[in-house]
C-alpha cells in the first residue's frame, strides 16, 4: 500500500464528470476516479474548510465515529475492476467496512486519516507525470484554489 495525497477535484470535460485526483506521496503517479457530483462538493467543502450549517452525510458519519468513540485509522483503496474502485476503511478496533473511495475520501478529510492505495490500483489505473511535466500539475493545483463546490452543482437540463 502506497500513501497518497489528496490533490482536490475538478470537472472532466466534455463529459462533465467530476473527477478527485490522487497523488502518491513518495513517487510520480496520480490518480484519477471518475465520482459523483455530490461527492465532489463533500471532498471540495473539506479541503476548504467550509462548515455547513447542519452537518452532511459525512460530517454525521465523523460526529458518530467521535460520540462512539471509535477511530478511523485508514482509508484504503483496494481494487478497480472495469473502471469501478473500491475502498475499505479500517477502523481503531480491526473492524473494516467496504465503502466507496469517494466517501471513504470525504471522510478521511474530515477526520485527519491518512489514505493508502494499493500497488496493484497505481499500477493499472495510475499516471506518471514525470518532472518536465510538473508545470501542468502546476496549472491543474491553481485551478483547484479557484474552484467552488457550487461549480459541481449540476443544472438542470432545458
Amino acid at each position: 500500500m502506497r500513501e497518497v495525497d489528496v490533490m482536490g477535484v475538478r470537472v472532466e470535460m466534455p463529459s462533465n464528470q467530476p473527477i478527485v485526483l490522487l497523488r502518491e506521496v513518495s513517487g510520480e503517479r496520480y490518480l484519477p476516479i471518475w465520482i459523483g457530483a455530490v461527492e465532489a462538493t463533500a471532498i471540495a467543502f473539506a479541503q476548504q474548510g467550509v462548515v455547513p450549517p447542519r452537518p452532511l452525510t459525512h460530517d454525521l458519519m465523523k460526529d458518530v465515529l467521535e460520540a462512539t468513540g471509535n477511530e478511523l485509522t485508514e482509508v484504503r483503496i483496494t481494487d478497480v475492476k472495469d473502471g469501478v474502485f473500491f475502498a475499505t476503511l479500517v477502523f481503531g478496533s480491526g473492524t473494516e467496512v467496504s465503502a466507496r473511495p469517494s466517501d471513504s475520501i470525504a471522510l478521511a478529510l474530515r477526520t485527519g486519516t491518512k489514505i493508502l492505495c494499493a500497488e496493484e490500483v497505481l499500477d493499472e489505473a495510475g499516471l506518471a507525470v514525470p518532472a518536465e511535466q510538473e508545470d501542468e500539475v502546476e496549472k491543474f493545483r491553481e485551478f483547484l484554489d479557484q474552484v467552488t463546490p457550487e461549480d459541481f452543482e449540476s443544472t438542470p437540463e432545458q
